[in-house]
């Protein structure tokens, strides 16, 4: 049971895991009241406020919140509706109405600083965010975070920023890259090429060589992925396919991880790990060709 008393009403995202952090006037029915409701909160010394686990719990604690202290919340929306009118937030991105409406494009930069709000919420019919005006303050602090993100989201500059990178020296070598992965070729070393039709593990992933035409790797750059590089040996392009889920099953891991000398090469045997996640890939590829191939009967 805490023994220091707080008058706040606070909730906001745990720093250290998954959960939200807490804190309420204390009363002795109200506190009784919330352990029967979140059993598996723990009172914090340090914090003077309750740790309550899980992923929704900014959610639920909300919504408990307001249902039981309805008046203290609605004294510190007019409080924090004072304040806004005293000071507003001038911005294309919010309007004041009976909450704080935010409407931006959409942004993962901009979602994740909202979700530090406390009492923020997706309204999915209006898509936008509501902020009551108690969380004034905190939307205050990283409003500026909110703004930048918003602009850098609008379709006009994504596209000022893709001209941009059209015209760079890098976009050249992206499209390079992309090119040579379609064309699902890679480079070993000549003298030690994988063997055919079984499964290895390379800078791609897990893949199953199908040959080689003997062409020397020419291309700057093309075996630079690839850790310690032996630039005294020739280098020649073997073309690969995805492994299906039976050779995967079929293949043995490796014992160990494989030495410096093997990742230079170009490929090695898989590891049990590596083995685990190409079977999950493998598995759920396949899953969706036999749900497309039903789809056609």
């Amino acid at each position: 049971m805490p023994n220091k008393l707080t008058d706040r009403i606070e909730i906001r995202p745990a720093e250290d895991a998954t959960g939200a952090i807490v804190a309420f006037p204390y009363d002795a029915g109200l506190v009784e009241r919330f352990r029967a409701r979140f059993p598996g909160a723990r009172w914090s010394e340090e914090l003077c406020a309750w740790l309550v686990p899980g992923s929704t719990a900014e959610r639920r604690l909300a919504a408990w919140l307001q249902r039981e202290l309805p008046e203290p919340l609605a004294f510190a929306d007019d409080r924090g509706r004072d304040a806004f009118d005293f000071d507003p937030i001038e911005s294309d991105y919010l309007e004041a109405n009976e909450n704080l409406l935010i409407r931006t494009p959409y942004s993962r930069a901009v979602i994740d600083h909202i979700r530090r709000v406390p009492w923020a919420a997706w309204d999915p019919d209006a898509k936008l965010w509501r902020v009551p005006y108690r969380s004034l303050e905190t939307l205050r602090s990283c409003w500026l975070s909110i703004e930048i993100a918003a602009r850098r989201a609008e379709p006009s500059e994504r596209k000022r920023r893709r001209e941009e990178l059209k015209r760079s020296a890098e976009f050249v070598e992206i499209r390079r890259r992309e090119a040579e992965r379609r064309q699902k070729r890679l480079p070993v070393v000549a003298s030690q090429l994988p063997p055919p039709g079984r499964p290895v593990m390379t800078t791609r992933g897990i893949v199953v060589v199908t040959g080689s035409d003997g062409e020397l790797v020419y291309i700057v750059g093309a075996v630079e992925s690839q850790p310690g590089v032996d630039t005294t040996e020739d280098y020649v392009w073997v073309f690969w396919r995805s492994p299906t889920l039976d050779e995967l099953i079929r293949t043995w891991p490796a014992r160990r991880e494989p030495e410096a000398l093997e990742r230079a090469r170009g490929w090695w045997q898989p590891t049990l790990e590596d083995l685990r996640a190409g079977r999950r890939k493998a598995k759920s590829l396949e899953r969706a060709a036999a749900t497309r191939a039903a789809r056609l009967l």
